[in-house]
C-alpha cells in the first residue's frame, strides 16, 4: 500500500491559506479521481482506493500542521507501510509561487509538519513534493504561511497544485526517480 499525505490545517479559517497547499493537492487528487477524502481514521481524513492494481491511501491529517506525524505514523503502523511507500505533499517558502520540487529524501527545511513526521518516523528517507508559496520580506513567517494569497498568486499556485497532483498520480505506478525526472523539469 502507498500512502499519499497532503499537509495543512483543518478548519474553515485555514482553508485558503498558503499553509494548506498540501490539502489543496489532496482535494485536486480527489476531484480528479471522483472520490471524497472523508473517512475519519488515524486522526485524519482518508480515502483508500486502488489505482492500476496499487492500493493507495490518501490522507489529510486533522492534527494541525505541527502534529502531522501522529496521523502519518498511526496509519503506517496499522497498515505496515514502509517509508519508501510514503509521499508527503506540503508548502515550501523557499520555492517561488507556481513552482514545485520533488525529492526522494531530505531535511524538513524548516517546515514544522515535516519536522514532526521525520521525528515520528525516525527517518528522512521518504518522498516529498514541495509546493512553492514564496516568502515575504516584510511579514513574519507565521503571518505569511497563515495568510491568503493575492488573486494573481493564487492563479499561479493552482497551476502548481495541478502539476503536483499529476506528479503524485504518476508516482503511484512509476519509480519516484522517474517521477522526479519528469516533473522537476517543469
Amino acid at each position: 500500500m502507498k500512502l499519499i499525505v497532503g499537509l495543512g490545517n483543518p478548519g474553515r479559517e485555514y482553508e485558503n491559506t498558503r499553509h494548506n497547499a498540501g490539502f489543496r493537492v489532496m482535494d485536486a487528487l480527489a476531484s480528479d479521481g471522483h472520490f471524497v477524502i472523508d473517512q475519519k481514521k488515524f486522526n485524519a481524513l482518508i480515502h483508500v482506493t486502488t489505482i492500476q492494481e496499487e492500493k493507495v491511501m490518501f490522507m489529510k491529517p486533522q492534527t494541525y500542521m505541527n502534529a502531522s506525524g501522529e496521523a502519518v505514523i498511526a496509519a503506517m503502523r496499522f497498515y505496515h507501510i514502509d517509508p519508501k511507500d510514503l509521499l508527503v505533499i506540503y508548502d515550501d517558502m523557499d520555492l517561488p509561487v507556481g513552482k514545485i520540487r520533488l525529492r526522494e529524501k531530505g531535511s524538513a527545511g524548516g517546515q514544522n509538519g515535516m519536522k514532526n513526521i521525520i521525528s515520528h518516523l525516525h527517518t528522512q528517507e521518504f518522498a516529498r513534493i514541495r509546493v512553492g508559496i514564496g516568502k515575504s520580506s516584510y511579514e513574519n513567517v507565521i503571518d505569511w504561511v497563515l495568510g491568503k494569497m493575492s488573486k494573481e498568486d493564487m492563479e499561479l499556485h493552482l497551476r502548481s497544485v495541478e502539476t503536483a497532483k499529476d506528479a503524485a498520480l504518476y508516482s503511484i505506478t512509476h519509480p519516484f526517480m522517474e517521477t522526479m525526472n519528469r516533473f522537476n523539469k517543469r
